[in-house]
């Protein structure tokens, strides 16, 4: 729809001009608008060179009639398409939930902090129905339910002692045994080094590794992206000061949020910041994160994949289904 929008912008100023409107006004009312947004920038500016006669040509030769009828045509049109897209997504979904995966689909999502990897997993997970297994989560797990590598664990951490490479392999080896798994699974957080990528292959035996996804982002970006984040503490409700402030923000006479007035919307209680989502924090955090990361994606380089996370959201997720 929005192609052949462009292609009649650039062919008649009165088309530039419904182009536009219509456009803006579909890409309003789909859910998927960060995708939309992307043929606004390139319509607009194709249409520029005629766009004073566009008005004067929609002012004397259009009703509001017509227009109205005009922008009625595109949003049937756009929301046809995004029925359309949903419909062959969630047959999609069913197809691979119904299907099983032999040898087993083994994967990795790599990404530095802000990269996305919290809105990106899920949906993977929920497209080919298969559980993602965080370090932390699967150690906690394994604390609570005081199995023997779960009770080892504990000690070390009562001790003050890391939890070394060993343990957190036996309790993956534990996890991925479990029927969730029995068509696959998705490892977050780990292997953080190419010793534990060595570690992995050697516990997965003639399993193999099926596919690593890697999420990029600029380090600026994610120096935005990271150091203006809040959080509430008892549900993991997150806020950014510029892209999902609280409603009760208030801004100090240098630009900046008074903390008092983090709050967070569902209970008035206050929000707070990790100690790591600083500028000066980041920095080491992403250095660790390159320097570590790189080689892992060598040591796989036969099945990583690098995708640009730093686009809207629904470009990233149709970035990931390219190379899935």
């Amino acid at each position: 729809m929005f192609a052949r929008a462009l292609r009649n912008a650039y062919a008649s100023p009165a088309a530039a001009g419904l182009a536009v409107a219509a456009s803006a006004v579909a890409i309003h009312q789909t859910e998927r608008q960060d995708e939309a947004r992307c043929v606004v920038a390139p319509l607009a500016v194709g249409a520029a060179a005629g766009a004073a006669g566009a008005y004067m040509y929609v002012e004397q030769n259009l009703t509001p009639k017509t227009v109205a009828d005009a922008v009625a045509v595109v949003e049937a049109e756009a929301a046809a398409k995004l029925a359309e897209a949903n419909e062959k997504e969630a047959l999609l979904k069913r197809l691979l939930k119904e299907s099983t995966f032999s040898p087993r689909k083994i994967m990795i999502l790599f990404g530095p902090p802000g990269a996305g990897k919290g809105t990106q997993g899920p949906r993977i997970e929920d497209l080919l129905g298969l559980p993602q297994l965080s370090t932390g989560d699967m150690l906690r797990a394994a604390v609570a339910a005081q199995t023997p590598v779960g009770k080892k664990a504990q000690g070390l951490m009562k001790a003050g002692k890391l939890v070394g490479d060993d343990v957190v392999v036996g309790i993956i080896k534990d996890r991925i045994k479990q029927p969730d798994c029995a068509n696959g699974f998705i490892l977050d957080g780990f292997p953080r080094t190419v010793e534990q990528a060595k570690m992995l292959d050697k516990l997965l035996g003639k399993e193999k590794v099926s596919k690593v996804v890697a999420l990029s982002v600029p380090d600026e970006v994610l120096d935005a992206r990271i150091c203006g984040r809040w959080i509430h503490k008892s549900s993991g409700r997150s806020y950014h000061v510029s892209f999902a402030p609280p409603k009760s923000m208030a801004l100090g006479p240098d630009g900046k949020p008074l903390k008092e007035t983090m709050l967070d919307d569902a209970t008035g209680e206050p929000l707070m910041q990790r100690p790591d989502d600083t500028s000066e924090a980041l920095v080491s955090r992403l250095e660790e994160y390159h320097s570590k990361t790189t080689p892992i994606l060598q040591h796989y380089e036969n099945v990583s994949a690098v995708v640009d996370a730093n686009q809207p959201s629904g470009k990233v997720w149709n970035a990931i289904l390219s190379v899935l």
